[in-house]
């Protein structure tokens, strides 16, 4: 299961404005069918105004969701990965706007310390796993998205900046 991660287009007045967005529909994997079934929705990580010139960062958060029903008991576990959209690793992840670039990244907490990614590269995937309760329906889980962008990237011309992630979800 999959989704896609997007940096998009935001108008710009003076200071740069970024939009990350998660765009991913309900997705739906079965777990050894009919003994559960499982689906992942996300929700938009939308940063505002920018100031390249600021030595100060901006934050933003968006989310992971997994639901899963079917037989109560079931152990449903799962990991999430996400790719380093179009940086050249995860540490070095970037928005595009044409030629011009500015530096991103997505984090596993509010800390900004572990790089989400595949576990590649100095990254890290979320692990998890739902179990059923007795109607066989149990919350969905939400893991969060801490998005940062850098202060100081005085390089960094106006502009709509954006990039592209996958999200995958593998049940096991």
């Amino acid at each position: 299961m999959s989704g896609t991660l997007r940096v998009g287009p935001v108008a710009l007045r003076g200071l740069l404005a970024l939009l990350l967005w998660l765009v991913a529909g309900p997705a739906h994997a079965l777990c050894i069918s009919p003994l559960c079934s499982c689906s992942v929705t996300t929700t938009n990580v939308v940063f505002g105004n920018h100031n390249p010139l600021a030595s100060s960062n901006t934050d933003s958060t968006g989310s992971v969701r997994v639901g899963c029903g079917g037989v109560a008991g079931l152990l449903i576990p799962y990991q999430i990965d996400i790719t380093r959209g179009g940086g050249v690793s995860y540490g070095a992840r970037r928005m595009n706007s044409g030629a011009n670039q500015l530096a991103y990244n997505l984090y596993t907490d509010n800390t900004y310390l572990t790089v989400w990614g595949d576990g590649s590269g100095g990254s890290q995937s979320v692990s998890s796993g739902i179990l059923l309760d007795v109607l066989g329906l149990s919350p969905q889980q939400t893991h969060w998205i801490y998005g940062r962008i850098p202060g100081s990237q005085t390089t960094a011309v106006p502009g709509s900046y954006i990039d592209t992630i996958t999200v995958t979800v593998t049940y096991n």
